[in-house]
């Protein structure tokens, strides 16, 4: 078993409830979409910002790496959804509102909405066993969609 599908498996056993599902169909891209939010709010150096450069593209290189090595379709999954990701964040600084307010707020919102999930679920959060299901999440969310298009992953 390839070591994707292995993490797939692990993740689904405590994703099984249909509500849980439904809440992390929702929550687990939005914490994808505000931990980006956060990381590009965080100043970098000048010598970085005068490239456009922020923490967020500087951490989702070796992020979208990890998810290259575990399945080509979900890295480019992943990849497409960084971009959206950072398009909506382009978005928020447009609007004229405080990119780290607005992710900080989004951001506990969700995770309050994943205890929930798992409180109906009646089964702790993966990560609490293993920290790489925190980046699991989002590929777990992919996986549905990339089979509902027949795209092996």
């Amino acid at each position: 078993m390839r070591s994707i599908e292995r993490l797939l498996l692990q993740y689904g056993e405590s994703h099984r409830n249909r509500t849980n599902i439904l809440i992390h169909v929702i929550a687990v891209p939005s914490i994808y979409f505000v931990s980006l939010g956060l990381l590009w709010s965080i100043p970098v150096p000048e010598f970085v910002a005068q490239f456009s450069v922020t923490w967020a593209h500087i951490c989702a290189i070796p992020i979208l790496y990890y998810y290259f090595l575990l399945s080509g379709p979900i890295g480019a999954a992943m990849t497409l959804l960084t971009i959206a990701c950072f398009g909506a964040v382009n978005l928020l600084v447009l609007l004229g509102l405080s990119v780290w307010k607005v992710c900080l707020s989004l951001f506990i919102a969700m995770w309050i909405l994943q205890f929930i999930g798992h409180k109906i679920e009646g089964k702790k959060p993966s990560f609490f066993e293993d920290l790489r299901f925190l980046l699991i999440g989002p590929a777990w969310w992919w996986v549905h969609w990339l089979k509902r298009l027949n795209i092996n992953y």
